[in-house]
């Protein structure tokens, strides 16, 4: 079977896929790559296809889905397949920019914590999400990443291209998902996404937000067990 290689979300590491890869280990070899070494889409990518085996499936959520487009912009013949989840194929916009610099400001002066509890967590799940579990959970996340991982991440997010063109040249097949109420990443950008790309599936989760696999997990794998016996 082919090499699954899953790419996290913004100062998220492998829990955020863990009940994804509890499942699929048994079939795939499977592995996390991290994605907070370098302050550039490009840099990042690079270091994915350096340790990734020759030829694989890319699932990332969010930022990891960025940086999975920009590894398939780099290498699509090493790319068997592409998932692509709550995530966004367009650079970013300047309301958004605006922020990334008094939040990296906040976390260069040690305040990581605030900015993840009071300006980021708030957006990622969904009304009725166990956020008494999740919350902490997406906290201990990044505070393990820490200050370092958070400033490259948010320069890379920042900085990056646009990549409607690398979807539309992309013939593999690709999984398109998310939840239904995603407020960072909404259904409408998964529209365009399983529009621009040839060959997708477009699923969109309900009763969740921006991490389905963690909100729904078993409606996730399942998902992407689906999508999977089609390579």
């Amino acid at each position: 079977m082919t090499p699954i290689v899953f790419l996290p979300g913004m100062m998220c590491d492998a829990r955020l896929f863990a009940p994804q890869i509890a499942a699929l280990s048994a079939r795939h070899m499977v592995s996390v790559a991290p994605i907070g070494g370098f302050a550039s889409m490009t840099e990042l990518a690079q270091n994915v296809l350096q340790n990734a085996p020759p030829h694989f499936v890319l699932a990332g959520l969010s930022m990891g889905g960025i940086l999975a487009m920009e590894v398939a912009r780099q290498a699509p013949e090493r790319v068997a397949g592409l998932a692509l989840m709550d995530t966004n194929p367009l650079a970013e916009v300047d309301a958004v920019k605006a922020k990334r610099g008094p939040q990296m400001e906040m976390v260069q002066t040690g305040q990581l914590r605030d900015v993840m509890r009071d300006q980021m967590i708030p957006h990622y799940l969904a009304e009725g999400s166990d956020a008494t579990t999740l919350e902490p959970l997406c906290e201990d996340m990044a505070l393990t990443l820490g200050d370092d991982i958070f400033i490259n991440q948010s320069i890379a997010l920042r900085d990056r291209p646009d990549q409607t063109e690398t979807l539309k040249s992309f013939e593999n097949p690709a999984l398109v998902l998310c939840g239904e109420q995603d407020r960072l990443c909404p259904v409408a950008r998964h529209e365009l996404m399983h529009d621009l790309l040839p060959n997708s599936t477009l699923k969109v989760l309900p009763n969740a937000g921006h991490l389905p696999p963690l909100e729904q997990p078993d409606a996730t794998t399942a998902a992407l067990k689906t999508w999977l016996e089609t390579l």
